[in-house]
């Protein structure tokens, strides 16, 4: 099979028809062989009885129900555990996509070899108050994940070789930052292709503003998970030597500030006394807490069933 196009959508029972017939003709002028995946993430309208409409007239559909809303990442999990085509093309249910990108997303894929192809919406059709926030999430997402040549992480519309989408688990919301967990996965041959941004056709947007500070902080949680995820200690332990180490410093300069003014006769107060005996104190008992924090994290990571578990491309 060529393509599965994963279509996660909530309450778009308006657009699912003229979408699949996009998508159909499409495949059809190609000459593609195709299914399409669409995956209901515990829609209230009728969402489920179009796609299961549709499925009856079309041996190229397939559906997933959830039984409630859990969201887009778990969404796409699910439909990348099912598809069987070799590229693999994600896109938002709301026609904001176009479905006339697809014949060039599977060429950049099949023909010229690249793993994932992220799209790049340059002219949107959103507020300003989306607009700004998401250039700033972008340029952070490119500091931080190392991959400088994308301007949209959290665009719906993407392609990806078959081996790509079985080897990322897309878990929690961290479906804004896939070519991130691509490339922490060992793919790293990630492109950007220019898209077209239609305007909503029908409903609204189901993502609210906190959408921003949650990305922030998975952002923060996927660099740590890629940089100390199999050894804690390298952060913790460092980090905690080295509180230890200033706050131990610290404490003896203390102590031998008050002995030399003992020596010379000179006015002196109690160790007690002096703020810095205290600031000294708390660097050293956090130093240790944060030691101890990564022993805990070297020992569960040390019996975790995956901690010997490593991606293998090839083999002869």
């Amino acid at each position: 099979m060529d393509i599965s196009v994963v279509i996660p959508l909530y309450n778009e029972a308006e657009s699912l028809p003229e979408l699949y017939a996009w998508i159909k003709r499409v495949m059809q002028e190609n000459n593609f062989s195709y299914e399409v995946i669409f995956v209901d993430d515990g829609s209230t309208d009728d969402s489920w009885k179009i796609i299961s409409k549709l499925r009856e007239q079309e041996d190229q559909i397939r559906g997933i129900r959830f039984r409630r809303n859990y969201g887009k990442s778990p969404a796409l999990h699910c439909a990348f555990e099912l598809a069987q085509g070799d590229v693999v093309i994600t896109m938002d249910a709301d026609l904001q996509d176009s479905p006339d990108e697809i014949p060039e997303l599977f060429r950049l894929i099949k023909t010229e070899g690249h793993d994932l192809v992220s799209g790049w919406k340059r002219k949107r059709y959103d507020p300003i108050s989306k607009t700004i926030p998401t250039k700033l999430f972008n340029a952070t997402a490119r500091k931080v994940s190392g991959i400088r040549n994308l301007h949209d992480f959290n665009c719906g519309l993407k392609a990806y070789k078959s081996e790509v989408v079985k080897n990322i688990e897309v878990y929690n919301d961290m479906h804004r930052y896939i070519p991130y967990l691509a490339k922490i996965s060992g793919f790293s041959d990630i492109v950007e292709k220019e898209v077209i941004h239609r305007p909503r056709k029908y409903g609204k947007s189901k993502f609210g503003f906190s959408r921003f500070f949650n990305g922030y902080l998975d952002l923060l949680n996927l660099w740590f998970l890629s940089k100390f995820g199999r050894k804690p200690m390298h952060f913790f332990g460092l980090l905690g030597s080295l509180l230890f180490f200033l706050g131990f410093v610290a404490i003896i300069f203390v102590g031998a500030s008050k002995l030399y003014e003992m020596s010379h006769g000179m006015d002196y107060r109690l160790v007690t006394e002096s703020p810095y005996f205290y600031i000294s104190l708390t660097c050293m008992i956090l130093g240790t807490q944060l030691f101890l924090t990564g022993f805990i994290g070297e020992l569960i990571s040390r019996n975790s069933q995956e901690r010997n578990h490593y991606k293998i491309s090839e083999q002869v």
